[in-house]
């Protein structure tokens, strides 16, 4: 298709978002916390152009787009994209990483491969092969590694808030905030909440699908009070009431240890390190400094 006079060429974008990236780590690094917040509002615009280039929205209906899902043709809220005949395509076209970044996206936390898969296919067009995922965050990070910040985004490590080691089995996107991408004691059930509260808010934007309603009824089933209807079934605005009354009571607590982690973590790791947790050595746990104990393979350096 011809590119319309005036619009950006995935380079260009791309060389674009690597700009705004380091001007937001520059922007905190300085302290400049409302330049950064502009530079971010920036840079997701510039990543839902190279979205829109690059994967392009002839697929997209109307009034369909979303700004918090990371694509302008995601489907959300209505189960999937459907074909003229309201049938479900039979097979995804996008590439495995970019799957896994709705389906990411959607969720908007931490979250296991196999919660993953469920949520694409219960919201997207096809399937994620299982398969592929097993190896997806070693090839990103060697990704990074090869050519920092070359890519728009990163599927990485969550980090353990207490070693901000790699958390076994759970993903995020690099362009989240650190502190989401950080998980403690009470992370798994903030997290779990919260993407049950975007689950039922993107579903509740029109009717879901049956594949949705089993996905909100397996969350429903974990929160008390909120799965009172038929079995299987759940509404959508219930499932985020419940669920935001719930997480009022853990939210400030666990944001409390993540940011602590956060600021360790930018003091003390490298950029790769931030995105795929530290596998050298294990870090204080306190916020002062303090002197680590080398690893047998430091102190035979």
């Amino acid at each position: 298709m011809p590119r319309s006079p005036g619009v950006p060429t995935p380079d260009a974008l791309e060389a674009r978002i690597a700009e705004l990236r380091a001007a937001v780590r520059r922007a905190m690094a300085t302290g400049d916390r409302r330049g950064a917040r502009e530079l971010r509002a920036d840079l997701r615009l510039a990543e839902r152009q190279w979205d829109e280039a690059v994967l392009g929205d002839a697929e997209a209906p109307a009034g369909t787009a979303d700004p918090d899902s990371g694509s302008d043709a995601d489907g959300a809220g209505t189960g999937a994209r459907r074909d003229g005949r309201g049938e479900r395509p039979e097979r995804g076209l996008l590439p495995v990483r970019e799957q896994v970044h709705q389906a990411l996206t959607l969720l908007g936390a931490p979250s296991a491969p196999k919660l993953v898969g469920s949520v694409y296919a219960a919201f997207f067009p096809g399937e994620i092969a299982g398969a592929r995922l097993t190896s997806l965050r070693r090839d990103e990070e060697r990704s990074f590694r090869t050519a920092p910040y070359a890519r728009p985004f990163y599927l990485c490590a969550a980090l353990t808030a207490d070693l901000l080691a790699p958390a076994r089995g759970l993903l995020t996107v690099s362009t989240w905030p650190l502190e989401n991408r950080i998980v403690g004691p009470l992370s798994p059930r903030t997290d779990f909440l919260t993407s049950a509260i975007r689950l039922a808010e993107h579903a509740g934007r029109g009717t879901p699908s049956p594949d949705v309603q089993r996905l909100l009824w397996r969350f429903a089933s974990n929160i008390p009070g909120t799965a009172t209807g038929t079995v299987g079934t759940v509404d959508p605005a219930d499932l985020a009431e419940a669920a935001r009354a719930e997480l009022e009571v853990h939210r400030d607590p666990d944001r409390r240890r993540r940011e602590e982690a956060a600021g360790r973590a930018r003091i003390r790791l490298d950029d790769a390190e931030r995105l795929f947790g530290s596998r050298l050595r294990a870090l204080h746990a306190s916020g002062t400094p303090g002197r680590r104990r080398a690893t047998p393979g430091e102190r035979d350096r």
